[in-house]
C-alpha cells in the first residue's frame, strides 16, 4: 500500500481562548477525495488553512509528501479571492511566475476549466460567480498540484452553476490524478464527489468512514442530525 499523500495527526489551532481545531488526525490517499462536513463554525476553514500553512497549527502535526505548491488552496468567495484591480491574464500570471512556469500556458489552463481566452483582458467585475470560481480553480491547476483543498467551493453560487463546477471537479479529478479535500456544509454537495466523508463538530471529527456507509448508515448522532436536516431542506 503506497504512502498516504497527506498525513494529519494530533492537530490543534487556536485563537487565543477559541479552540477552533481540536486533536484533528486523518490520512488522505492519492486521487481520493474526502469530504470534510459540518456547520459554519465547526472549525473547517481553520483547519483548512492550517493544511496550507495560511494559519500555524498551535500543536500536531501535518505531513504532505511533495513540495509545498503542490498543495493548493481554492478559496470560498470567488469575487474575493481575485485582486479586482487585475485582469484574468495577471491573475494567471502571478502563481506561474512564482513557479517560473511559462505565460504561455493561460490558454491551455483556461480550456481546462472551461473558458476561452478571450477572458484574459477582463477584471473580475466584467465576469459571473462561475466564471470567477474557475479562474480560482485555473488559477490553483497552473503550478500542477497533486492535492487541492476545496473549501466551501460552490457555496456562494447559484444551485444550477454549482453542479456545473461540481462536474468540473469530478472531470479534473479523472483527467489529471488530482486529490481532493472537499470541504463544506452541505452533505449533498460532498457526497457528489467523496468516497469518504468526516464529520465535524465543534472542532472534532466525530465520524470518518466511506462515503455510502456516513450517508446510509451513519454512527454519530450528529451525523444523524445532519442528515435529517438534509432531508427536510430537500422536502
Amino acid at each position: 500500500m503506497s504512502a498516504p499523500l497527506l498525513s494529519v495527526s494530533g492537530l490543534h489551532v487556536h485563537y487565543g481562548a477559541i479552540h477552533a481545531v481540536r486533536g484533528v488526525s486523518f490520512e488522505l490517499g492519492r486521487s481520493e477525495t474526502l469530504g470534510l462536513v459540518g456547520e459554519s463554525g465547526c472549525g473547517k476553514t481553520s483547519l483548512a488553512r492550517a493544511l496550507v500553512k495560511l494559519t500555524r497549527p498551535s500543536s500536531g502535526t501535518v505531513r504532505f509528501d511533495g513540495p509545498p505548491r503542490k498543495l493548493q488552496l481554492v478559496f470560498q468567495d470567488p469575487h474575493a479571492a481575485l485582486d479586482p484591480r487585475m485582469t484574468v491574464r495577471a491573475a494567471l500570471a502571478e502563481p506561474l511566475d512564482i513557479a517560473g512556469l511559462p505565460h504561455a500556458r493561460m490558454p491551455e489552463l483556461l480550456e481546462a476549466v472551461g473558458l476561452g481566452p478571450e477572458l484574459l483582458p477582463r477584471l473580475p467585475r466584467e465576469l459571473s460567480a462561475g466564471q470567477r470560481q474557475r479562474i480560482n480553480i485555473a488559477r490553483a491547476l497552473s503550478v500542477e498540484p497533486t492535492l487541492l483543498v476545496l473549501d466551501e467551493p460552490v457555496s456562494a453560487l447559484d444551485v444550477s452553476v454549482q453542479a456545473q463546477v461540481l462536474n468540473l471537479l469530478s472531470e479534473l479529478q479523472q483527467r489529471r490524478g488530482l486529490t481532493y479535500l472537499l470541504i463544506s456544509h452541505d452533505l449533498a454537495v460532498v457526497s457528489h464527489l467523496a468516497t469518504r466523508i468526516a464529520v465535524m463538530r465543534e472542532g472534532e471529527l466525530v465520524e470518518l468512514g466511506p462515503a455510502e456507509q456516513v450517508i446510509v448508515t451513519p454512527q454519530h448522532p450528529y451525523t444523524r442530525a445532519l442528515l435529517e436536516a438534509a432531508a427536510r431542506l430537500a422536502l
